[in-house]
């Protein structure tokens, strides 16, 4: 597809992908008395290619509140820099999401100590940019490792991550995967509900260790508001945002096609959002929707899409 006919095709499509049409404002949604938390942009999630500065200029046209810090690209500025960066983002009446952990906890104990060694220097520059909040996700199987011997490896690396983490004020979030798809596609399932991610926080037994909810997750899972309830505004480190696509049911939802919030109403995020308005979470609120139509956008109207839709979502508790 040629670069006019692609406008010619983002022109006419984009208003489908979100439930109502796509206004490319630059409104922010108005806080009300019960939120706390920010509308997150986070660009790699959403197919765009975007550097911090980029990221940064796209978040603050198009009414985001928070935007996600990027260690690697970070750690290249110098303190001159870096101290420039945070005073436009403060200007821009921005603030700080939560950034990915860059270790590489997953594979073989040579690979994970080569990159351990590499976070001080990671977290020191993210701590120098005023970032207070990293985390991953947890593979939700394995071919190779047992629950037990899995569980055992997660800890153990993890707990290493963290103690250097909480050296540079960082908090830790993890974040499970919930589609029955994912978890029984190998030999061994491994952690993929809120109860076993909190058994694995007990289990490094660190501060400031949280989780990183999705509302894809949580309904994958088969939770429930109650289930949100049992956390507090200190147990969530970040919150991704996201709907399910329609007519497939729930065991049978495929991790990569998701949807924007509020695109179908699968997912009923009134009551995931009602209940961390009831919890107090603070913290940065971002869509993840591995959607292709979103992917195929150039930049502007993917992130213009993705306002149009969180703004949507936020008014179900303003």
């Amino acid at each position: 597809m040629t670069r006019s006919n692609r406008r010619g095709f983002l022109n006419a499509g984009v208003a489908a992908i979100v439930t109502a049409p796509v206004a490319f404002g630059v409104t922010r949604v108005p806080i009300a008395a019960g939120r706390r938390f920010t509308m997150d942009l986070r660009c790699g999630s959403l197919g765009v290619d975007a550097d911090l500065q980029q990221a940064i200029t796209l978040a603050a046209k198009y009414g985001f509140e928070s935007v996600a810090p990027e260690a690697e690209f970070l750690q290249k500025l110098t303190d001159a820099e870096s101290a420039e960066l945070v005073h436009r983002l403060k200007e821009l009446k921005l603030v700080w999401g939560a950034g990915s952990m860059p270790v590489n906890f997953r594979k073989d104990e040579a690979s994970f100590q080569s990159s351990l060694r590499q976070l001080p220097a990671q977290a020191a520059a993210l701590q120098r940019a005023g970032v207070t909040r990293i985390g991953t996700w947890i593979s939700p199987s394995s071919a190779d490792l047992t629950y037990v011997a899995n569980f055992r490896m997660h800890a153990n690396r993890l707990r290493e991550c963290v103690r250097i983490l909480n050296d540079h004020g960082l908090r830790f979030g993890m974040e499970y995967v919930g589609p029955k798809t994912l978890w029984a596609s190998s030999r061994h399932s491994f952690i993929h509900t809120l109860a076993e991610t909190k058994e694995l926080i007990a289990e490094i037994n660190e501060p400031h260790v949280g989780v990183i909810l999705d509302s894809w997750h949580w309904y994958t899972a088969h939770e429930t508001v109650e289930t949100l309830k049992t956390l507090t505004n200190a147990n969530i480190i970040a919150c991704d945002l996201n709907d399910a696509p329609a007519g497939i049911p729930v065991d049978e939802q495929i991790d990569q096609r998701r949807e924007l919030p509020c695109a179908t109403g699968v997912i009923d995020l009134k009551a995931f959002l009602s209940a961390l308005v009831e919890i107090q979470y603070d913290g940065p609120i971002r869509a993840e929707p591995f959607n292709s139509a979103l992917n195929q956008l150039e930049n502007e109207p993917a992130v213009a899409a993705t306002s149009e839709a969180m703004k949507t979502a936020f008014v179900l508790v303003e």
